[in-house]
C-alpha cells in the first residue's frame, strides 16, 4: 500500500512538472515569434525611414510592445466584446510613439511605409 501511495505522488509531482513546463514554453514561444516580428519590422523600417542606432532602439521597443499586445488578444480563446477598441488604442499608442521618436520627415516616410 505503501509503494502505491508513493507511485501516485511521483506520478503526481511529474504531472505537476509537465503543466509547468508547458507554461513556460509557451512563454518562451510567445517571446521568440515578438522579438522576431519587431526585429523584422524595424529593419525594414531602417531602410525605408532611415533612422540612427538610437532612434532603431526605440523602434524595437515601440514594436515589441505593439506586437505583443497584439500577439495576446490574438491567443484568446474567447473574443470580448472590446477587442476592436483595444487594438484601435494599441494602434493609436504606436502611432503616438512614433510621432515622437521620429522627425517629421521621417514619420511621413513612416506613413507611407503603412500604406503600402
Amino acid at each position: 500500500m505503501k509503494k502505491i501511495i508513493t507511485l501516485c505522488l511521483f506520478v503526481f509531482a511529474l504531472f505537476l512538472g509537465t503543466q509547468t513546463a508547458v507554461a513556460q514554453n509557451s512563454k518562451l514561444e510567445m517571446t521568440k515569434t515578438v522579438n522576431s516580428k519587431a526585429a523584422e519590422t524595424t529593419e525594414a523600417l531602417r531602410k525605408f525611414v532611415k533612422f540612427d542606432n538610437n532612434q532603431r532602439d526605440q523602434i524595437y521597443e515601440a514594436q515589441q510592445e505593439f506586437i505583443q499586445a497584439n500577439y495576446i488578444i490574438e491567443k484568446q480563446n474567447v473574443v470580448e466584446e472590446g477587442t476592436a477598441k483595444k487594438l484601435e488604442a494599441i494602434s493609436a499608442q504606436l502611432e503616438t510613439r512614433m510621432k515622437t521618436i521620429l522627425s517629421e520627415e521621417q514619420y511621413e516616410r513612416y506613413l507611407n511605409f503603412q500604406r503600402s
